[in-house]
């Protein structure tokens, strides 16, 4: 029987698609060599423990996929309208067609553009990583991660508290549950983690049920509250008299309209998590942009149909004081036409639909998450190993979404601010990354294009900051308890073999083979000038201080540091003949000790010879050189790479022989 542990590893690295990195080596997958490294850097346990490896999830159609992102975007029907209303007051169809606007000529472009340039599901971050490097990049990458967090998690327990609001609205629910609020969203949650915790297909499956049935029946509510004003022309009546009155010209109209859109933000969630799931769309990967960007674009020209309609029936057949809070309208306008105009039966099915899709709304957040922790924080060691396998991580997720629930007493309006903040600012980061991936491709026209459309999010995303700056005060404590639990794990991982692949050209492996039976020794040599005299003295060094007396067999390796912030790196081996005479295999790392660790660990396994190294002492303070191996990616060589060694392989007699001197 597996235990609790392995089941919930079940799914280490489990992602849709197996993709390569896409800026991996294009050797790294054909060499022989390579295949045998990454069974000699993987960790032991991986090796003792092959049920942490499992197959990745079966991929669907794009059109299911979108259901799984649908039940998010299509869920915020049940409170949009209200939110209109409440916003606009009769000019709520007006300020809708604003918002339709911006998703069709705006976010949808962007986030087109999106899906072709990271169909891996990393979304705009990936796009903005590229353009920074090292440490910066990193802590850039976390920054909106917080955002993301705070998007996807606040989605979740809105969504849920919301469906708790519906149900405390129905008037079958019995009056002793009104109260427990609370109680009910985290039963929600936990029925939502126990959906992902069996698996990404059956969370499809029902996205699938759910977004099919609360489409339909939309259809039934809206269509027969548009028959109502088309049979009652003096509601009409009534509705432009009120916007004339209020606002008198329609240039005024429209400004107001336009001032009032940041507020609707709301109806633009969706678009991150659409490119988050990308790689759950089956197919090749020009198949699967294809489908993710029909995803995008029948999700946006749906859910823009049911905006401008729900907006147009809800605005005339409602009076506008249920709207506000206590209103019967208020948060469920939909609702209220469905309860009134067809019946309380087919009202409480609405309700049921309405309280399901809200409840699972929260699926495309969780898994959203899923899909962009694991390609970013256990990649940059900013994450425990486990975090790449799903199961763990919806537990952790799970727990976030009871916190921030008990913490805003499952309350609606409190976490509006940072569900909006979320959103708003990925959009304006997505169109940002587009806007300067155009311009870096001489896409002139493009670019200019998609920076008016930038500062649109930007002006809509700055406006809703200063009306509700509580949101990024939610999103500071996301992104604070990213960078520091992050900080931590890079500290706590510093002795991993962070090495994923190894491969060798044909001149590193002759000098492998020229050594025949003899002992394989190396000598770690920090590159400078490269000339012969530092070679010649760097050996006259060693022999003396080791008492070496067969020189025959001696390779100098030499690791270049590129970019000291990435953790998990390939290793390409390339051999060099210097000055004639000195036999030289470079590397490029992100970190010396590592790099040079799983050379001896692929050596070891190549030729089925423990090799030796040869080091110096680093000079200085030992608390200053960890401190630059845990920055820059070297310092403290001699010792890290004894340590890494030890922690991967836990058989002394199988070790690498490192040298000190």
């Amino acid at each position: 029987m597996a235990t609790v542990r392995e089941w919930l590893l079940k799914g280490l690295d489990e992602q849709p698609q197996n993709n390569p990195p896409q800026n991996a080596h294009p050797e790294a997958t054909k060499s022989p060599n390579a295949t045998r490294s990454r069974d000699a850097t993987r960790s032991p346990e991986a090796q003792r423990n092959p049920e942490t490896q499992s197959n990745p999830e079966k991929p669907h159609s794009w059109w299911k996929v979108m259901c799984l992102t649908g039940v998010d975007y299509f869920s915020t029907l049940g409170y949009q309208p209200g939110i209109a209303a409440l916003a606009a007051g009769a000019l709520s169809p007006l300020a809708t067609l604003v918002l339709v606007l911006v998703t069709l000529l705006g976010a949808l472009p962007v986030y087109r553009r999106v899906a072709a340039d990271s169909p891996h599901g990393e979304g705009s971050i990936a796009m903005l990583v590229r353009l920074l490097s090292f440490w910066k990049g990193k802590l850039f990458v976390l920054v909106l991660l917080g955002f993301a967090a705070t998007d996807f998690i606040i989605t979740i327990t809105l969504s849920a508290a919301d469906a708790t609001a519906h149900i405390d609205e129905n008037p079958f629910w019995p009056e002793s549950l009104r109260d427990q609020h609370v109680l009910v969203t985290l039963l929600l949650i936990a029925l939502l983690g126990a959906v992902f915790l069996k698996g990404f297909t059956e969370a499809i499956g029902i996205a699938v049920a759910l977004v099919g049935v609360y489409l339909a029946l939309n259809v039934v509510v809206i269509g027969d509250a548009l028959w109502q004003v088309f049979t009652h022309p003096h509601a009409v009546t009534d509705w432009t008299h009120a916007l004339t009155t209020s606002h008198g010209s329609p240039l005024a109209m429209v400004g107001v309209a336009l001032l009032v859109f940041p507020k609707l933000a709301l109806g633009l969630s969706g678009f991150e998590t659409g490119v988050a799931v990308m790689p759950h769309i089956k197919g090749t990967l020009p198949q699967r942009i294809r489908g993710g960007k029909r995803l995008l674009t029948v999700a946006a020209g749906i859910m823009s149909v049911f905006l401008l309609t729900s907006s147009v029936a809800t605005t005339i057949l409602i009076p506008a004081d249920e709207f506000a809070p206590g209103g019967e309208a208020n948060g469920r306008a939909l609702a209220y036409l469905a309860h009134q105009n067809l019946g309380t039966v087919f009202g409480s099915i609405y309700d049921i639909s309405t309280i399901a899709i809200l409840w699972f709304a929260g699926a495309s957040a969780m898994a959203g998450l899923l899909n962009l922790v694991p390609r970013y924080l256990p990649k940059f060691g900013m994450a425990p190993s486990w975090a790449r396998a799903v199961r763990p991580l919806v537990l952790v997720f799970t727990g976030a979404a009871f916190l921030i629930t008990v913490i805003f007493n499952a309350d609606v309006d409190a976490q509006g601010g940072a569900y909006a903040t979320g959103v708003l600012v990925l959009i304006t980061s997505a169109a940002t990354a587009v806007t300067l991936s155009a311009h870096h491709r001489g896409q002139r026209n493009r670019a200019w294009a998609f920076g008016a459309i930038t500062a649109v999010f930007t002006y809509t995303t700055v406006v809703n900051v200063f009306e509700r700056p509580d949101g990024v005060k939610i999103a500071a404590c996301f992104i604070a308890a990213i960078i520091a639990v992050s900080l931590l794990s890079r500290v706590f991982r510093a002795f991993e073999l962070r090495v994923t692949a190894i491969d060798a050209d044909p001149v590193a492996e002759r000098f492998l083979a020229e050594v025949g039976g003899r002992q394989i020794r190396l000598i770690a040599n920090e590159p400078e000038d490269r000339d012969a005299r530092e070679y010649s003295a760097k050996l006259t060094q060693i022999i003396a201080d080791n008492d070496m007396t067969d020189q025959r067999d001696v390779l100098f390796v030499e690791v270049t540091v590129r970019d000291a912030s990435d953790f998990e790196t390939e290793l390409h081996v390339r051999g060099e003949l210097r000055h004639g005479r000195y036999r030289v295999l470079t590397m490029e790392s992100s970190s010396v000790p590592s790099a040079l660790a799983a050379l001896l660990i692929w050596i070891r396994d190549t030729t089925h010879r423990r090799p030796h190294i040869y080091f110096e002492w680093t000079e200085g303070n030992p608390v200053t050189n960890f401190a630059r191996y845990l920055i820059f990616g070297q310092g403290e060589v001699a010792p890290v790479t004894r340590e890494i060694i030890r922690q991967a392989e836990p058989d002394r007699k199988r070790r690498p022989h490192i040298h000190v001197g």
